[in-house]
């Protein structure tokens, strides 16, 4: 069976669910290494998209928009999953949210240039508001690293081949 971008795409946005699941329920700490892991992930499964497509009998020779569209149908899924990943884990633990605002607030008091009254007001906003931030961030997150690792993919296989 051949596999396509898209199911490529799939595999690697579950993938990278599943070992932040991990992370998350074995509680590796947010300044672990480790968390890099699901990244290379998504870097390796842009990558194994690209080269899959050179090899295949659909390549036609190959120009850099070609093998960046392969990367991009396989890194916008990934994209697509780990948005909706976010947003969902992010809606079952308010807590998260709890704890942005709590951080906001102590921030907002030790720098002293905001009136008690405001501060409440703004905390409320970014409490609010988690969720749809970090669903945000996300997203800027996957396509600005699925449009380098393609291009890196693309731009890298093309020189490779003009070399041999």
């Amino acid at each position: 069976m051949k596999l396509t971008p898209i199911y490529k795409g799939i595999i690697t946005g579950v993938s990278m669910v599943a070992i932040t699941l991990l992370f998350y329920y074995t509680k590796i700490t947010a300044t672990s290494t480790l968390h890099f892991i699901p990244y290379i992930i998504y870097m390796g499964g842009v990558i194994w998209t690209v080269i899959d497509y050179a090899r295949s009998r659909d390549f036609t020779g190959g120009n850099f928009a070609e093998h960046f569209g392969q990367g991009f149908r396989c890194f916008i899924i990934v994209t697509l999953i780990m948005v909706a990943f976010t947003a969902i884990f992010s809606m079952m633990h308010p807590e998260f949210a709890e704890d942005a605002a709590k951080a906001y607030k102590e921030q907002l008091i030790k720098e002293k240039s905001t009136l008690p009254a405001q501060i409440d007001e703004q905390v409320a906003k970014v409490k609010k508001q988690y969720t749809t931030a970090v669903v945000s961030v996300t997203i800027f997150r996957y396509l600005i690293l699925g449009a380098l690792f393609s291009a890196a993919a693309s731009g890298g296989l093309i020189l490779i081949r003009r070399r041999v």
